[in-house]
C-alpha cells in the first residue's frame, strides 16, 4: 500500500509538479505512486462505450488508486474546468461495481494546478466533484503558472495537511 498516490491529467508541467510532490513525499518517508493519466489512453466515457465492455487497464488503474491511501491531483485547467482525461477516468471509475463512490468516499485528496489560467476554476469544479463522491479534500491547494512558480514550502504543507487527514480503512 502507498501512503501517498499522485495522479496527474497532463504531460507537461502537472507532471513536473507531480513529481516535486512526489519527491517531496519520498523526502518525508511517505511511500509513492505516481499515475499519468495520459499515458493510459482510456477512451472516453459515453454509456454506449460502457455497454461494449470496459476499457483495458480500467481495473489496473482501479487497483493502483484503491491501493493509496491519499491522493494528490494535478491537473491543468481546460476551458475553464476539468481536463477531459481526468473526467473520463472518474466516469469509468464510478461505473464499477454497484457503488460509485466506494473509491473515493472517505479519501483524503489534496489538489494543486500548474495552469497558463489561473487553475482557480478547475480546483473549486473538482473540488465540488470530489466531495460529491465522499471525499475529504484538503483545504489548502496549490496553484502555480509561470509567473508564480509552486514553493517547495507550499508542497510541503500541502504534504502535511494531507497526511494530517484519517485514510480509509
Amino acid at each position: 500500500m502507498n501512503e501517498i498516490l499522485i495522479a496527474t491529467a497532463s504531460n507537461g508541467e502537472n507532471l513536473k509538479l507531480a513529481n516535486r510532490f512526489a519527491d517531496a513525499a519520498r523526502a518525508q518517508g511517505l511511500s509513492t505512486d505516481l499515475i499519468d493519466l495520459t499515458e493510459l489512453d482510456l477512451p472516453l466515457f459515453t454509456p454506449r462505450r460502457r455497454d461494449a465492455g470496459q476499457p483495458e487497464g480500467l481495473l489496473a488503474l482501479q487497483a493502483r488508486l484503491q491501493q493509496g491511501q491519499r491522493w494528490i491531483i494535478c491537473s491543468p485547467e481546460y476551458n475553464g474546468s476539468i481536463p477531459p482525461v481526468l473526467t473520463s477516468a472518474f466516469a469509468w471509475l464510478s461505473v464499477l461495481g454497484d457503488d460509485f463512490r466506494a473509491l473515493f468516499n472517505g479519501r483524503p485528496i489534496a489538489m494543486a494546478s500548474h495552469s497558463g489560467s489561473g487553475g482557480y476554476e478547475v480546483l473549486t469544479a473538482l473540488r465540488i466533484q470530489l466531495a460529491h463522491l465522499g471525499a475529504h479534500v484538503v483545504g489548502r491547494q496549490l496553484i502555480a503558472n509561470q509567473s508564480k512558480p509552486a514553493h517547495d514550502s507550499s508542497i510541503e504543507a500541502i504534504l502535511k495537511a494531507l497526511v494530517e487527514l484519517r485514510a480509509p480503512g
